[in-house]
């Protein structure tokens, strides 16, 4: 028992009250993190195979899972596929679409992004256990900042690349929706001079990949799909998905309709570039008309103090000198 209490006794003149709370808190996470490598290779169990076999499923392979998709031995991250992919494919394709939208179109980007996550949380958790052992070597903390110290930067590091695929996210959408008004003259153009569909949207990607980049990649990837066989309605609607923007999905049902019902492809261009043209200017000057009320609060700011002190200051001076020669 001597033992025991020498050590604890140590232990807290190093770290403090807390400092028994620290070290178990940080061997928990030593030892998530060494389970987590076992966990993630855990073989499948015969029972679920079983199971699987009586509900009419194909068995899975002896010692490898079922996958959303093929894996490829170049990826380091493939062994830990189970962990770090979502296994409904629902949740699969919804955190892939996206990542599309953001633009990451890499094939393990689903897996990289949740890899991120983790990577992040743990090292937010490590930092924050750090900075904690820090200030109680400073002085004494409170378990509700020792808490708040620990797990804080765990959460801002698990929710970064999260935040970081939404802005990415609304900044391109907003690229796009910049870029498409001019992309559709340019392929108005093309189609009257006498190129076909196809051609002028390839034509499109190659004088927008300067301007703006992330709309030409789009066209690009349509023209290469069309070019490999698929069909031009499901590249539409593929290129509308990725997207994501109403513009691209009204542009997409103009284009298939025409084609479906046959009328012009150049007239359909035509009024639909018009529109794109008119809309472009009312959001221009919906944002020209949201400025002042954004500008009035800094003008209050910035104004109504400097004013006071012209028109109140002088009395104010006058008065304290008064008091002061009364006194």
């Amino acid at each position: 028992m001597n033992i025991f209490s020498d050590i604890n006794a140590m232990i807290t003149d190093m770290l403090g009250p807390f400092g028994g709370v620290m070290l178990i808190g940080l061997l928990g996470v030593l030892l998530i993190l060494i389970t987590l490598p076992t966990v993630m290779k855990r073989p499948d169990d015969p029972l679920d195979r079983l199971k699987a076999a009586n509900r009419g499923q194909a068995p899975k392979a002896a010692g490898k899972a079922e996958r959303l998709r093929a894996p490829s031995s170049k990826d380091k991250l493939e062994k830990f596929a189970n962990f770090l992919e979502p296994q409904d494919a629902e949740e699969y394709s919804a955190a892939k679409l996206k990542l599309l939208q953001a633009g990451y179109k890499s094939k393990n980007s689903v897996r990289i992004f949740h890899f991120s996550q983790f990577a992040l949380g743990i090292l937010g958790l490590v930092l924050g256990g750090l900075y904690a052992l820090l200030k109680m070597q400073q002085g004494d903390v409170t378990s509700q900042n020792m808490m708040i110290m620990l797990l804080g930067p765990g959460c801002v590091g698990y929710m970064l690349p999260k935040y970081w695929v939404t802005r990415r996210v609304a900044g391109r959408k907003e690229a796009i929706i910049n870029g498409f008004p001019d992309s559709l003259d340019m392929m108005l153009v093309c189609v009257e001079a006498g190129q076909s569909l196809d051609q002028s949207i390839l034509r499109v990607a190659r004088e927008l990949k300067s301007g703006f980049p992330d709309l030409a990649l789009e066209f690009e990837t349509v023209s290469q799909e069309m070019k490999a066989g698929k069909g031009k309605e499901a590249v539409l609607r593929d290129m509308s998905e990725r997207c994501g923007v109403q513009d691209i999905s009204s542009f997409t049902t103009v284009l298939i309709q025409s084609q479906q019902f046959g009328t012009s492809i150049a007239e359909a261009l035509r009024v639909y570039a018009a529109e794109m043209r008119d809309k472009r200017v009312m959001r221009a000057e919906e944002a020209a008309n949201k400025l002042p009320t954004k500008m009035t609060l800094a003008t209050m700011m910035l104004t109504v103090p400097p004013l006071l002190m012209i028109l109140i200051g002088p009395s104010i001076y006058g008065i304290t000198q008064m008091m002061g020669t009364g006194n």
